[in-house]
């Protein structure tokens, strides 16, 4: 079944910025412009639906974007839309600028609020999933991800660099509040001696026991990545336990914090981000609604957003062995 009812689509970004939502922006106005679809982009997410902030797109608006980080439409958490009067108000907007159709770009928060404003109003929306994190289920990887793993990757190089001249334990932090995935992988990729994450059960014996191990081997340095959501306590915290067992490391804690969300874009999340944008406005063309765009095995899919936020991205078991085998 097709939509030959929509004229006129709006898209957004919500929730935490990712590298290549500029990608994806583009791709949406320039797939609406080449369809003879009239395009806006509504600024600051949700809270630019409720305060009418749009501004209308064309192939134009979007040149020289698909390489720069962050969103040029703002992202913003929005409380406002929480509420029932929040969202009318947003759905009067949505009829003033006679739009049929809406692209969320962001996370499940996003999400969730697509698929209410939709239950709400009938409004078609699809959602396009741009976190660093990659914790969203219905693709192999979301938006933004690759660009923060290399990033961290990169970072951690560096701190490696220093470690090694000083014989350093360095304990990093990762993002990654409920998701251990960059961890896991930029772990791996650098050579950590452990790699702490929230999907696990880690215990501060079993971190120890890796210390005493390395020593055995002659390991002086190491590096150790933490998930920022770890549940055996802040990186500080498990830095003092460690200090206290082994009072002869020189210990160091780096939180690489921000800098994983910034950047330009790597090559992999600006094709993805071109693909998703695409694929979300041929869907809303094509009928669909209430679901999220993805790619699975590099085909185009669509899972609904119910699915997408209640099921998550499980953690590779295959990697976590991988890690362990190849730490020492």
């Amino acid at each position: 079944m097709s939509n030959q009812n929509i004229k006129t689509g709006a898209v957004l970004t919500s929730g935490g910025d990712a590298p290549g939502m500029n990608a994806a922006i583009r791709a949406v106005v320039r797939t609406a412009n080449s369809l003879g679809l009239e395009c806006y982009g509504v600024r600051e997410g949700y809270n630019g639906l409720i305060h009418g902030d749009f501004t209308k797109m064309g192939p134009r608006s979007v040149k020289n974007i698909i390489n720069e980080g962050g969103t040029i439409l703002k992202s913003a958490r929005s409380s406002e839309f929480k509420t029932a009067e929040g969202r009318a108000k947003a759905f009067e907007n949505c009829k003033k600028h006679n739009i049929d159709a809406l692209v969320c770009i962001g996370g499940d928060g996003s999400f969730t609020g697509a698929k209410v404003f939709n239950e709400e109003f009938g409004l078609p929306v699809i959602g396009v999933p741009g976190t660093i994190d990659n914790d969203i289920f219905g693709t192999d990887n979301t938006i933004g991800y690759d660009t923060a793993l290399n990033t961290a990757m990169e970072a951690i190089d560096k701190i490696r660099d220093t470690a090694t001249s000083h014989n350093r334990v360095f304990f990093v932090e990762v993002m990654g509040r409920d998701a251990g995935f960059i961890a896991l992988n930029s772990g791996i990729a650098t050579g950590a001696l452990d790699i702490l994450i929230p999907e696990q059960k880690d215990s501060m014996e079993e971190l120890f026991g890796t210390f005493r191990k390395a020593e055995k081997v002659g390991k002086s340095s190491s590096i150790v990545v933490v998930a920022e959501g770890e549940k055996l306590g802040n990186i500080y915290d498990l830095a003092k336990a460690t200090k206290d067992e082994f009072p002869n490391f020189d210990i160091r804690v780096a939180v690489l914090g921000h800098i994983q969300r910034g950047g330009s874009p790597s090559c992999a999340d600006r094709v993805l981000a071109s693909k998703m944008g695409y694929g979300a406005v041929m869907g809303l063309v094509d009928g669909k609604s209430k679901v999220m765009v993805g790619v699975k095995s590099n085909r185009l899919i669509y899972t609904p957003i119910e699915e997408a936020i209640k099921k998550h991205n499980e953690i590779d078991k295959d990697l976590l062995k991988i890690s362990e085998i190849l730490a020492m």
